[in-house]
């Protein structure tokens, strides 16, 4: 397909029901709302609102997310950006050097991998257990690559509701981590993009909440809880390191990025329109994480699906001897598409029997019958 002549990152492919992607269901996109929030943004502000913004991110969006964070952030450790990804870009810019050693999750959001090689490091996978990232084992880690000479100045996690497996890490191994963190030097950049998608309870504290300041580095987005293409999001962090953001050079020379939906957003959400959204949003995701579920334990009994509390995936688990890549040829023939586990791998030799299902995308009837091929796919994948 000709890119110059695509309109949005993702085309349907004829016939089949694809649980690979992480993107909105369409029609829970605001819209109407965001149509108001546009024109209200343009009537308080006027020509503010269409010309450079202020380096660190419009006053009345960075005030409206220290406010939503509950007081714990003050305006001055919030920076504006365009989404998680360019976060994360711009962490790596003034963390990492080329050669230096990144850990990772494991398993963790794979497209995270390309934005480090980037900037030239080399990215080691952390020892991991069932219930997410093993802190006392990753010190370990961190000891035997520093006396080998190595620098280790960042750590990936996505902590609360992760993608790809929709876990938690627990409290203790939170409090825990951003003690390692203090004490060893490393900065966790923590890529909370899924904390406001919660279905049962409350989400856990966020690691920046937790940790002393100038040991984590969080990373916040609207992509998925208004829409991707705002492609709107912040970073939380010491006030030293946003002083730093905000003296690059291409934010001296341009202003605060995407100035003109910061103001819309700030408009949104004073409006209550962004709380409302949210909380329609959790009702509707939770239904179709529901349906996909009650889909696979009809239709594919034999996975191991665990049901995750917050986000947008789950994490399956086929029985032996079946691998991910050996299923996939049968789940294109029987129209489903899922994402294979060793791509959340950094070195891409873990999760071979582990699938990424998103829900986010597909209708609740769509998932249904999705999980019915999908069970089809692995009752004719060949077992030796």
């Amino acid at each position: 397909m000709d890119i110059h002549q695509a309109k949005i990152q993702y085309v349907g492919r004829p016939g089949i029901l694809d649980l690979a992607w992480g993107h909105p269901r369409p029609e829970l996109l605001p819209v109407e709302q965001w149509l108001d929030a546009a024109g209200g943004a343009l009537r308080a502000h006027g020509w503010q609102a269409l010309t450079y913004g202020a380096a660190a991110g419009p006053r009345p969006l960075v005030e409206w997310l220290a406010d939503v964070d509950g007081g714990g952030t003050r305006t001055s450790e919030v920076f504006v950006t365009n989404g998680a990804s360019h976060g994360l870009a711009l962490a790596a810019e003034l963390l990492v050097q080329p050669g230096d050693v990144v850990l990772v999750d494991s398993p963790t959001y794979h497209l995270a991998f390309g934005t480090l090689f980037d900037r030239g490091a080399e990215l080691v996978g952390v020892p991991a257990d069932a219930e997410g990232m093993d802190v006392a084992a990753t010190a370990e880690l961190i000891g035997r690559l520093t006396r080998g000479g190595r620098r280790v100045p960042m750590l990936y996690l996505v902590p609360t509701f992760a993608n790809p497996t929709g876990r938690c890490l627990p409290r203790q191994r939170r409090v825990e981590l951003v003690e390692l963190a203090a004490r060893t030097g490393l900065t966790i950049v923590e890529d909370d993009t899924y904390r406001e998608l919660v279905y049962e309870g409350a989400a856990p504290p966020s690691l920046w909440s937790l940790g002393e300041r100038g040991t984590v580095v969080r990373l916040g987005t609207f992509a998925k809880t208004v829409a991707p293409g705002l492609r709107l999001g912040w970073i939380n962090a010491d006030d030293a390191f946003v002083r730093r953001l905000t003296g690059l050079g291409y934010i001296t020379s341009g202003g605060g990025v995407n100035h003109t939906t910061a103001l819309t957003m700030a408009a949104f959400g004073a409006s209550g329109a962004y709380l409302s959204h949210v909380a329609d949003l959790r009702r509707q995701y939770a239904a179709q994480r529901d349906a996909l579920l009650a889909g696979l334990r009809e239709s594919a009994p034999d996975l191991r699906v665990s049901t995750p509390d917050g986000g947008w995936f789950l994490w399956a688990e086929l029985p032996p001897p079946l691998t991910a890549g050996a299923l996939a040829p049968s789940a294109e023939a029987n129209g489903v598409a899922f994402v294979e586990g060793s791509r959340f791998f950094a070195d891409g030799t873990g999760g071979r029997s582990h699938l990424r299902l998103s829900f986010s995308m597909l209708a609740a009837d769509d998932l249904a019958e999705a999980a019915a091929r999908l069970g089809r796919a692995v009752a004719q994948c060949p077992r030796s």
